[in-house]
């Protein structure tokens, strides 16, 4: 049986300020491994993916910081938070003022806690269970956040946003180094040193930047 997503995000986190970005709290873990492990046994017998939604990614945390800094890049705009997992970066977005932000996630843990972590910040996004790769829907600015860890994922999505981004579309990409990013594609804009949970990143601190297509 699949547990209430609400009831579940509940029980296994906590509200906290985000470490780069404490303008912002989400509900995170309190011990990585053990949420990990435990949705996997609890939910991986279902087909339920791993809880990124439970923690504040590097990536995602140096596009928060970014936006707050420079709320233009977002400003009145319709914004989509691709590959959204908690919602920081849409919530940082509507925090800087844009006129709506989408948080687009697979996972339907991942919308419910979208929606939580909303509402604990005061705010209104649209939370989005579906793939929308290839789709374009007008957005204005397109932000997303540690996309290129896997290689398959990241050829499939970094094509789709440099598409968005030659017709006009402002699309930012917050990332801490991982391997599949294309950077000579890339211009990098800001570097941040950022708080990370060890057991995830296997350092305490990530370097992650933010970066825009040439």
């Amino acid at each position: 049986m699949i547990p209430d997503p609400v009831a579940f995000i509940r029980s296994e986190t906590r509200l906290r300020p985000v470490p780069h970005a404490p303008e912002i709290s989400l509900h995170v873990a309190d011990e990585a491994t053990e949420l990990w492990q435990k949705t996997e046994e609890e939910l991986g017998e279902i087909g339920l993916p791993p809880p990124f939604w439970a923690f504040a990614w590097a990536g995602g945390q140096a596009l928060a910081r970014y936006i707050l800094d420079h709320p233009e890049t977002v400003r009145g705009r319709r914004v989509l938070d691709f590959a959204s997992g908690s919602g920081l970066v849409a919530i940082a977005a509507m925090k800087a003022g844009a006129a709506e932000a989408t948080a687009c996630d697979i996972d339907s843990f991942a919308v419910a806690a979208m929606d939580l972590n909303a509402k604990a910040n005061g705010v209104s996004i649209s939370p989005l269970q579906a793939d929308i790769v290839g789709q374009d829907q007008g957005w204005d600015t397109v932000l997303a956040g540690d996309i290129c860890y896997e290689r398959d994922l990241a050829d499939r999505v970094v094509a789709w946003l440099f598409g968005l981004s030659r017709r006009g579309a402002t699309v930012l990409i917050g990332d801490p180094g991982r391997s599949y990013l294309p950077k000579d594609r890339l211009e990098n804009l800001a570097a941040y040193e950022v708080p990370v949970t060890r057991t995830l990143e296997d350092s305490d601190i990530k370097r992650s930047s933010v970066w825009r297509f040439l």
